[in-house]
Protein backbone atom coordinates (compact mmCIF):
# COMPACT_ATOMS: atom_id res chain seq x y z
CA UNK A 1 0.00 0.00 0.00
CA UNK A 2 2.88 2.32 1.16
CA UNK A 3 5.74 1.53 -1.23
CA UNK A 4 4.90 4.16 -3.60
CA UNK A 5 4.20 6.71 -1.14
CA UNK A 6 6.14 9.25 0.10
CA UNK A 7 3.99 9.66 3.56
CA UNK A 8 1.95 7.20 4.86
CA UNK A 9 -1.00 8.00 8.05
CA UNK A 10 -2.31 5.51 9.99
CA UNK A 11 -4.65 4.40 13.31
CA UNK A 12 -1.93 3.91 15.81
CA UNK A 13 -4.30 2.52 17.76
CA UNK A 14 -5.89 -0.37 15.43
CA UNK A 15 -4.32 -3.63 16.49
CA UNK A 16 -4.07 -4.26 12.40
CA UNK A 17 -1.70 -1.32 11.79
CA UNK A 18 1.83 -3.26 12.18
CA UNK A 19 0.59 -5.90 9.88
CA UNK A 20 -0.58 -3.39 7.28
CA UNK A 21 2.84 -1.29 7.76
CA UNK A 22 4.79 -4.72 7.46
CA UNK A 23 7.71 -3.83 4.31
CA UNK A 24 6.66 0.10 4.00
CA UNK A 25 9.39 1.89 2.65
CA UNK A 26 7.73 5.87 2.98
CA UNK A 27 7.66 7.87 6.40
CA UNK A 28 4.91 7.09 8.46
CA UNK A 29 2.66 9.20 10.73
CA UNK A 30 0.32 7.51 13.64
CA UNK A 31 -2.83 8.99 14.90
CA UNK A 32 -4.34 7.52 18.04
CA UNK A 33 -4.45 8.14 21.80
CA UNK A 34 -1.17 6.13 22.58
CA UNK A 35 1.75 8.09 24.04
CA UNK A 36 3.97 7.21 20.75
CA UNK A 37 1.09 9.30 18.23
CA UNK A 38 1.87 11.84 16.11
CA UNK A 39 -1.34 13.10 16.51
CA UNK A 40 -2.58 12.46 19.89
CA UNK A 41 -6.13 12.94 21.30
CA UNK A 42 -5.75 13.48 24.84
CA UNK A 43 -8.15 14.58 27.77
CA UNK A 44 -11.40 13.32 25.99
CA UNK A 45 -14.83 14.20 27.00
CA UNK A 46 -18.14 13.41 25.51
CA UNK A 47 -19.98 16.87 26.02
CA UNK A 48 -24.06 16.75 26.56
CA UNK A 49 -24.38 20.57 26.30
CA UNK A 50 -28.19 21.12 26.92
CA UNK A 51 -29.48 19.98 23.52
CA UNK A 52 -26.11 19.10 21.59
CA UNK A 53 -23.28 16.54 22.04
CA UNK A 54 -20.10 15.66 20.64
CA UNK A 55 -16.75 15.45 21.46
CA UNK A 56 -13.91 17.63 22.47
CA UNK A 57 -10.38 17.03 23.50
CA UNK A 58 -6.82 17.97 23.12
CA UNK A 59 -4.36 17.35 20.53
CA UNK A 60 -0.92 16.87 20.98
CA UNK A 61 1.84 15.71 18.76
CA UNK A 62 2.80 17.93 15.37
CA UNK A 63 -0.17 20.45 16.20
CA UNK A 64 -1.43 21.90 20.07
CA UNK A 65 -4.76 22.61 20.38
CA UNK A 66 -8.61 22.39 21.44
CA UNK A 67 -10.67 20.24 19.35
CA UNK A 68 -14.70 20.32 19.31
CA UNK A 69 -16.54 18.07 16.84
CA UNK A 70 -20.58 18.24 17.68
CA UNK A 71 -21.24 14.54 16.43
CA UNK A 72 -22.23 12.29 19.36
CA UNK A 73 -20.16 9.39 20.23
CA UNK A 74 -16.29 8.13 20.88
CA UNK A 75 -15.44 7.55 16.86
CA UNK A 76 -15.86 10.87 15.96
CA UNK A 77 -12.17 11.19 18.00
CA UNK A 78 -10.70 9.11 15.35
CA UNK A 79 -12.65 10.17 12.51
CA UNK A 80 -11.66 13.83 13.08
CA UNK A 81 -8.19 12.64 13.82
CA UNK A 82 -7.94 11.51 10.72
CA UNK A 83 -8.94 14.47 9.05
CA UNK A 84 -7.04 16.43 11.07
CA UNK A 85 -3.78 14.66 10.26
CA UNK A 86 -4.22 14.25 6.61
CA UNK A 87 -5.10 17.84 5.75
CA UNK A 88 -2.51 19.22 8.30
CA UNK A 89 0.12 17.24 6.07
CA UNK A 90 -1.22 18.92 3.07
CA UNK A 91 -0.68 21.75 4.61
CA UNK A 92 -4.26 23.31 5.67
CA UNK A 93 -4.64 25.93 8.15
CA UNK A 94 -5.31 24.25 11.63
CA UNK A 95 -8.06 27.45 12.27
CA UNK A 96 -10.09 26.23 9.25
CA UNK A 97 -9.53 22.77 9.54
CA UNK A 98 -11.02 23.16 13.79
CA UNK A 99 -13.63 25.47 12.09
CA UNK A 100 -14.92 22.50 9.70
CA UNK A 101 -15.15 20.04 12.38
CA UNK A 102 -16.99 22.01 14.90
CA UNK A 103 -19.76 22.59 12.13
CA UNK A 104 -19.48 19.76 10.36
CA UNK A 105 -22.81 17.78 9.73
CA UNK A 106 -23.38 14.04 8.31
CA UNK A 107 -27.21 14.19 6.63
CA UNK A 108 -29.05 11.50 8.32
CA UNK A 109 -26.24 10.30 10.77
CA UNK A 110 -26.83 11.30 14.30
CA UNK A 111 -27.85 14.54 12.64
CA UNK A 112 -28.55 17.04 15.69
CA UNK A 113 -31.90 18.85 15.35
CA UNK A 114 -31.87 22.23 16.73
CA UNK A 115 -34.89 22.64 19.00
CA UNK A 116 -34.29 23.40 22.35
CA UNK A 117 -31.28 24.01 25.00
CA UNK A 118 -32.86 21.58 27.33
CA UNK A 119 -33.10 18.48 25.73
CA UNK A 120 -31.36 16.59 22.91
CA UNK A 121 -32.84 15.99 19.34
CA UNK A 122 -31.29 13.69 16.52
CA UNK A 123 -32.25 11.81 13.63
CA UNK A 124 -30.33 8.80 11.90
CA UNK A 125 -30.36 5.96 9.34
CA UNK A 126 -29.85 3.10 12.12
CA UNK A 127 -32.80 0.75 10.21
CA UNK A 128 -31.67 -2.45 11.38
CA UNK A 129 -30.62 -4.89 14.63
CA UNK A 130 -26.86 -3.97 14.50
CA UNK A 131 -27.26 -0.33 13.78
CA UNK A 132 -29.61 0.53 16.20
CA UNK A 133 -27.63 -1.21 19.01
CA UNK A 134 -24.71 0.73 18.19
CA UNK A 135 -26.31 4.10 18.04
CA UNK A 136 -28.32 3.69 21.77
CA UNK A 137 -25.08 1.98 23.25
CA UNK A 138 -23.18 5.35 22.25
CA UNK A 139 -26.11 7.72 23.08
CA UNK A 140 -26.05 5.74 26.56
CA UNK A 141 -22.05 6.73 27.46
CA UNK A 142 -23.78 10.50 27.42
CA UNK A 143 -25.55 9.60 30.26
CA UNK A 144 -29.25 11.31 29.22
CA UNK A 145 -31.69 11.79 32.15
CA UNK A 146 -33.77 9.43 29.61
CA UNK A 147 -33.06 8.02 25.94
CA UNK A 148 -36.66 7.93 23.79
CA UNK A 149 -36.15 5.72 21.15
CA UNK A 150 -38.35 6.73 18.01
CA UNK A 151 -38.60 4.25 15.17
CA UNK A 152 -40.03 1.74 12.56
CA UNK A 153 -39.46 -0.82 10.03
CA UNK A 154 -39.69 -1.09 6.81
CA UNK A 155 -42.28 -3.00 5.36
CA UNK A 156 -42.18 -6.42 2.76
CA UNK A 157 -38.43 -6.79 4.52
CA UNK A 158 -37.67 -9.25 7.49
CA UNK A 159 -40.10 -9.69 10.34
CA UNK A 160 -37.51 -10.74 12.56
CA UNK A 161 -35.41 -7.47 11.94
CA UNK A 162 -38.86 -5.92 14.04
CA UNK A 163 -38.59 -8.01 16.81
CA UNK A 164 -34.98 -7.74 17.04
CA UNK A 165 -34.74 -3.79 16.84
CA UNK A 166 -38.17 -3.76 19.12
CA UNK A 167 -36.03 -6.02 21.87
CA UNK A 168 -32.99 -4.12 21.58
CA UNK A 169 -34.69 -0.72 21.96
CA UNK A 170 -36.71 -1.87 24.77
CA UNK A 171 -32.94 -2.84 26.55
CA UNK A 172 -31.54 0.19 25.82
CA UNK A 173 -33.56 3.03 25.55
CA UNK A 174 -36.02 3.60 28.71
CA UNK A 175 -39.13 4.54 25.97
CA UNK A 176 -39.33 3.48 22.99
CA UNK A 177 -42.06 4.69 20.81
CA UNK A 178 -43.18 2.50 17.56
CA UNK A 179 -44.05 4.24 14.54
CA UNK A 180 -44.64 3.83 10.96
CA UNK A 181 -41.26 3.84 8.57
CA UNK A 182 -42.08 2.64 4.92
CA UNK A 183 -44.63 0.34 5.36
CA UNK A 184 -44.70 -0.17 1.56
CA UNK A 185 -47.27 -3.18 0.60
CA UNK A 186 -47.60 -4.61 4.31
CA UNK A 187 -50.79 -2.87 6.79
CA UNK A 188 -48.62 -0.19 9.11
CA UNK A 189 -50.31 -1.97 12.13
CA UNK A 190 -49.10 -5.55 10.94
CA UNK A 191 -45.51 -4.11 11.32
CA UNK A 192 -46.28 -2.10 14.69
CA UNK A 193 -47.60 -5.43 15.71
CA UNK A 194 -44.21 -7.44 15.11
CA UNK A 195 -42.25 -4.56 16.49
CA UNK A 196 -44.31 -4.81 20.22
CA UNK A 197 -43.48 -8.69 20.25
CA UNK A 198 -40.03 -7.60 20.50
CA UNK A 199 -40.01 -4.84 23.07
CA UNK A 200 -42.67 -6.77 24.94
CA UNK A 201 -39.08 -8.68 25.70
CA UNK A 202 -37.24 -6.17 27.55
CA UNK A 203 -38.07 -3.80 30.16
CA UNK A 204 -38.64 -0.48 28.64
CA UNK A 205 -41.66 1.42 28.80
CA UNK A 206 -43.65 2.05 25.19
CA UNK A 207 -45.96 3.71 22.79
CA UNK A 208 -47.17 2.68 19.54
CA UNK A 209 -48.46 5.76 17.44
CA UNK A 210 -48.93 4.62 13.82
CA UNK A 211 -48.90 8.13 12.37
CA UNK A 212 -45.02 9.32 11.78
CA UNK A 213 -46.06 13.06 12.56
CA UNK A 214 -47.58 12.13 16.03
CA UNK A 215 -45.19 10.14 17.07
CA UNK A 216 -42.60 12.59 16.96
CA UNK A 217 -44.75 15.09 18.55
CA UNK A 218 -45.11 12.56 21.13
CA UNK A 219 -41.85 12.33 21.96
CA UNK A 220 -41.38 15.50 21.49
CA UNK A 221 -43.83 16.36 24.77
CA UNK A 222 -42.23 13.79 26.50
CA UNK A 223 -38.72 15.20 27.01
CA UNK A 224 -37.61 16.64 30.21
CA UNK A 225 -34.61 18.62 31.05
CA UNK A 226 -31.39 16.52 30.13
CA UNK A 227 -33.15 13.50 27.36
CA UNK A 228 -32.13 12.67 24.77
CA UNK A 229 -34.94 12.00 21.76
CA UNK A 230 -33.23 9.67 18.74
CA UNK A 231 -35.36 9.43 15.56
CA UNK A 232 -34.26 6.60 13.49
CA UNK A 233 -34.67 4.61 10.80
CA UNK A 234 -35.38 7.23 7.93
CA UNK A 235 -32.05 9.41 8.05
CA UNK A 236 -31.54 11.11 5.46
CA UNK A 237 -34.47 9.93 3.65
CA UNK A 238 -37.46 12.63 2.63
CA UNK A 239 -40.12 10.58 1.33
CA UNK A 240 -42.78 7.59 3.35
CA UNK A 241 -42.83 4.59 0.86
CA UNK A 242 -46.78 3.38 0.87
CA UNK A 243 -48.10 1.00 -1.92
CA UNK A 244 -45.68 2.20 -4.33
CA UNK A 245 -45.99 5.97 -3.88
CA UNK A 246 -43.42 7.95 -2.09
CA UNK A 247 -44.99 10.81 -0.31
CA UNK A 248 -43.03 13.37 0.86
CA UNK A 249 -41.73 13.17 4.43
CA UNK A 250 -38.64 14.30 6.45
CA UNK A 251 -37.95 13.80 10.00
CA UNK A 252 -36.11 17.12 10.45
CA UNK A 253 -39.52 19.43 8.94
CA UNK A 254 -41.26 16.81 11.76
CA UNK A 255 -39.33 17.62 14.48
CA UNK A 256 -38.92 21.58 13.79
CA UNK A 257 -42.58 21.64 13.14
CA UNK A 258 -43.80 20.11 16.00
CA UNK A 259 -41.43 21.93 18.10
CA UNK A 260 -42.89 25.06 16.57
CA UNK A 261 -46.61 24.38 17.17
CA UNK A 262 -45.43 23.18 20.79
CA UNK A 263 -43.87 26.85 21.46
CA UNK A 264 -47.37 28.25 20.32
Amino acid sequence: MFRQCRKGIVNGDDPQTEAVLEGHTCEVLRFGQKEDADYRAEQVDLHNNGGSMGVRYHLTGRQNCEVVVNIPGAFSVYNSLTAISICSELGVPMETILSCLKNVRVRGRVELVDVSDEYTVMVDYAHNGMALRSLLTTLREYEPGRLICVFGCGGNRSRDRRFEMGEISSNLADLTIATSDNPRFEEPQDILNDIITGIRKGPGEYAAIIDRREAIRYALEQAKPGDCIVVAGKGHEDYQEIKGIKYPMDDRELILTAAEEMRI
